[in-house]
């Protein structure tokens, strides 16, 4: 049995140390600031940017979601370094002289989802001795103004090569460089896939610990189903048994009524089959049409940073060293013993390395995660090679199979004056709504954009083949939101009132790439996506957008929807259904796949090739989710972090 103190160590930039003064202040004051106006842009969802939305929304704290975060354990004095770019701190450091002088254990590379999860777990034996947090931390986070975070200072900005299947257009990539990553500026929709998928997980991996009967109690260990902002009864709309009930992160039903939600459930019922009803897409099969759930809690964000990490904060084990970067992995005795990480605080600074005692738990993200690993040596060998980097794995593997969800917004005119829109363009309208959220976390701003979705599987598939993981799983997926939600090259409308239907491929048989092209860990990874690549994908995103049209001519859109807006409306045939597609499309967000389990990584989630270093994060899935995937990301990390703590008595 180990003894001592676990003692984490953490990462920040210098703006984040100035954001967590901020954080500590009364809410209102947030909002009260000197001369500060609701925006009345039509770009009033990117409000972040405005300095008030940007120190508020910011909620967590910006980290590491790629090649930065880190965490050790010691020997007699169990000891976790946890390393971001950005994080939140319970004894600051400013130099890397600051470290504990007896090194670590585990070193956890990467502030997200994944490694907060792996943070809180791999410290929370209560005979462990820590040292005490002297910083409080309020995460503050509006669910509706999600839309408002990708390309601000909490993304990591990623951008694509020019996609063929996008008519040669470039989109952004949104990634998480916050405390808690991708989950403190993700929608927030809370999926754990169908049974199908984790078995076929099990299947990718040849081991039986990842099939859903296996992987179900660490997955109610994620969250707690809490009621909806508004208290509404929430019989008919979830099914609270298949449901964690204490867990760090909060579930809700939407706590915001529209003029949507009810129409979408009738359709359901009058159409039936690939349409049916879905009480609790948690129940084990995503197909249907039904409620969102969401990690919502009271109205507010809840993420990997309020749920796993700020528990820790107050625990007395954590350090924060500021301005630092994970720029390799390596091993001091041997290169394929892994033991070392090697940290520097510029591009040009000096790199200092630190030792793991027992292992390296890279959680570094889907780009991050690639880009780390083929920087220390294991990857394809050509690429390594070209770099003039030493080959300690050939890995052909690693930085392929990238998957994301491609995504094309529907838009529709309607006949209401109910919709989002108006208060998108009054800044008196958005102030109220705002003022509603702060004082009684009621109102528009406690959900985010959509309430309703479904999950459809196809009619007829091309060539005979389904691509999804089973028939508990679907091909293609919607959310129904309520006014004109800007997603894609398209401007917000100066005027009318609008519905959204976000359209989504879930089971995308299209692959990419991440690829290093520098040896420059401060430099971005060439990312090729490769986005409706394939027959299958074109075929699919049509199929939805006809499937949309078909849920609309139901008898309770009737009177509401007036009419198709955009391009959509000018697109009647297959071909130019094509077009529109290719000129329209971006991603959900939901790339997966760089580290494929049972070619990267063992079943354990060990680097093969190496000893001492594992990978834990949403690039070890074998293929895409058909759901949203933070909740398999944590599902994921929990599994892990039991299976560490058993190897090592923890």
């Amino acid at each position: 049995m180990l003894f001592g103190k676990i003692h984490i160590s953490t990462l920040l930039t210098h703006e984040t140390y100035a954001y967590l003064s901020e954080f500590r202040r009364d809410i209102k004051r947030l909002f009260a600031a000197p001369g500060w106006q609701p925006p009345s842009t039509t770009s009033v969802l990117k409000a972040s940017r405005t300095r008030p939305f940007r120190r508020f929304s910011v909620g967590a704290f910006p980290v590491i979601g790629s090649t930065t975060g880190v965490m050790h354990i010691l020997p007699q004095a169990l000891a976790l370094l946890f390393v971001v770019t950005w994080g939140v701190r319970a004894a600051l450091l400013t130099s890397v002289s600051q470290l504990s002088p007896c090194g670590y254990d585990f070193i956890i590379i990467g502030g997200g989802t994944a490694g907060s999860v792996l943070a809180n777990r791999l410290s929370e034996n209560p005979k462990i001795k820590m040292c005490n947090s002297s910083e409080d931390i309020q995460d503050v986070e509006i669910p509706f103004l999600a839309t408002s975070l990708p390309s601000t200072s909490v993304d990591w900005n990623f951008t694509t090569t020019d996609q063929t299947g996008l008519n040669n257009r470039s989109i952004k990539l949104a990634r998480g460089f916050v405390l808690g990553g991708s989950s403190s500026i993700n929608f927030m929709t809370w999926n754990r896939c169908s049974n199908d998928y984790w078995d076929s997980l099990a299947t990718a991996s040849n081991d039986s610990m990842w099939t859903w009967r296996a992987v179900e109690y660490y997955y109610l260990r994620t969250s707690t189903l809490v009621p909806p902002s508004d208290g509404h009864n929430t019989t008919g709309q979830v099914v609270p048994e298949v449901h964690g009930h204490d867990g760090p992160v909060q579930v809700s039903l939407p706590g915001h009524e529209t003029e949507l939600d009810q129409r979408v459930v009738d359709s359901a019922f009058i159409l039936g089959g690939r349409f049916t009803y879905n009480e609790d897409f948690n129940a084990g099969k995503s197909v249907g049409l039904g409620y969102v759930q969401n990690a919502i809690g009271n109205g507010t964000r809840s993420s990997a940073a309020t749920g796993y990490l700020l528990p820790i904060v107050d625990r007395c084990n954590v350090d924060v060293i500021i301005s630092t970067r994970v720029t390799k992995i390596l091993g001091s005795l041997s290169a394929s013993e892994i033991d070392t990480v090697e940290i520097a605080q510029s591009a040009n600074g000096t790199r200092t390395k630190i030792k793991a005692k027992k292992e390296v738990l890279l959680s570094a993200g889907v780009m991050g995660t690639p880009q780390l690993l083929s920087l220390s040596g294991i990857g394809p060998k050509g690429v390594l090679s070209d770099l003039g980097i030493d080959v300690i794995v050939d890995a052909p593997a690693v930085g392929v199979n990238l998957v994301d969800h491609p995504l094309v917004a529907n838009y529709f005119t309607v006949n209401s004056n109910n919709t989002w829109d108006p208060i998108l363009r009054n800044s008196t309208l958005f102030a109220d709504v705002l003022e509603n959220w702060e004082t009684e976390r009621q109102g528009l701003f406690v959900d985010t954009p959509g309430n309703t979705q479904g999950y459809f599987k196809l009619p007829t598939y091309p060539g005979g083949v389904d691509p999804s993981t089973g028939p508990l799983s679907a091909n293609t997926e919607v959310i129904f939101a309520n006014g004109f939600a800007p997603f894609g090259p398209m401007s917000f409308p100066d005027s009318g009132s609008y519905m959204s239907v976000l359209a989504a491929v879930v089971s995308p048989t299209s692959r990419g790439t991440v690829v290093i092209n520098s040896t420059d860990p401060f430099a971005a990874p060439v990312i090729d996506l490769g986005i409706l690549s394939t027959e299958f994908d074109v075929v699919a995103m049509i199929q939805v957008i006809k499937d949309v049209q078909t849920i609309l001519a139901t008898s309770p859109w009737e009177g509401y929807v007036t009419g198709i807006y955009g391009d959509l409306a000018n697109a009647t045939t297959d071909d130019e259904l094509t077009e529109f597609i290719r000129n329209n499309a971006v991603t959900v967000n939901h790339a997966v796949g760089t580290a494929k389990i049972g070619e990267v990584v063992d079943s354990h989630l060990n680097v093969i090739g190496v000893s001492g270093l594992r990978v834990i994060d949403a690039s070890i899935l074998h293929t895409i989710p058909e759901c949203h995937p933070q909740a398999i990301v944590y599902t994921v990390a929990e599994r892990m972090a039991a299976l560490i703590k058993h190897q090592y008595g923890i």
